[in-house]
């Protein structure tokens, strides 16, 4: 085994273990999954794959992030979902055979791991615990789209934004939290299912009220995480 043979091996052992599907196996059998996965480096803003091709691969997310996006009839991108590590796409293809309605792009630089669906087949045989964590994490996926669609039809936009601010990493500074926004406004105000426009009055709003200060174009202070969780859950 050459250097670069080796190191893709770790690189695809480490992918495999982050993965929730394949944490349930014995180290064996994730080495096993590990010899099967090709490690494959994204740019920014590299294209995965797009709508409608022809692709019969799943993707790990081991280092970066990926968004997940689709088209409306009016020709509009709107995200749907961030993929960060541990994290994977292409299911939707390995179970039904069908091509993918979505593009996939990568945010930042993002190493991902490679699973050949023929390949993924086998290993599903041979392990079907593997199947039943899929299903599961599909289940959440599902749940998690049916409560955005709820607060995107019962929510107002500052009460999703400020829901999603919570949902953030944040470090803690004099008393306040601290959040660093991890997209353009363009696409977190696609994922509330909002405008750009309409996502910064709402920012200006908080910022008004108190409840947050910006730092920066990408850095806002939590400053009242209370009045925050009130208005996430009353909206």
């Amino acid at each position: 085994m050459t250097m670069a043979d080796q190191d893709a091996s770790e690189d695809s052992d480490l992918c495999v273990a982050l993965v929730p599907v394949f944490q349930g196996l014995r180290r064996a059998d994730q080495l096993q999954v590990a010899s099967v996965a090709t490690p494959a480096h994204l740019a920014r803003d590299e294209i995965a794959y797009a709508a409608g091709s022809d692709v019969s691969n799943l993707l790990v997310v081991h280092t970066g992030r990926l968004k997940l996006t689709r088209s409306t009839a009016e020709g509009q991108e709107r995200l749907v979902r961030v993929l960060g590590p541990g994290e994977f796409v292409g299911e939707s293809a390995f179970l039904t055979g069908a091509r993918p309605d979505h593009t996939i792009t990568a945010l930042e630089p993002t190493n991902v791991c490679v699973f050949r669906h023929a390949d993924l087949a086998r290993l599903v045989a041979a392990h079907p615990s593997i199947a039943v964590r899929m299903l599961r994490t599909l289940s959440a996926r599902l749940n998690e789209t049916e409560a955005r669609l709820a607060a995107v039809t019962s929510t107002e936009v500052s009460a999703r934004l400020a829901d999603y601010l919570l949902t953030l990493p944040g470090r803690h500074v004099d008393g306040a939290v601290e959040v660093t926004l991890p997209m353009t406004k363009k696409d977190i105000a696609s994922l509330l299912d909002t405008t750009p426009e309409s996502l910064s009055r709402a920012l200006r709003r908080l910022s008004d009220s108190g409840m947050i200060s910006r730092r920066g174009a990408r850095h806002i202070v939590l400053s009242d995480l209370d009045g925050l969780t009130l208005l996430a859950g009353d909206g």
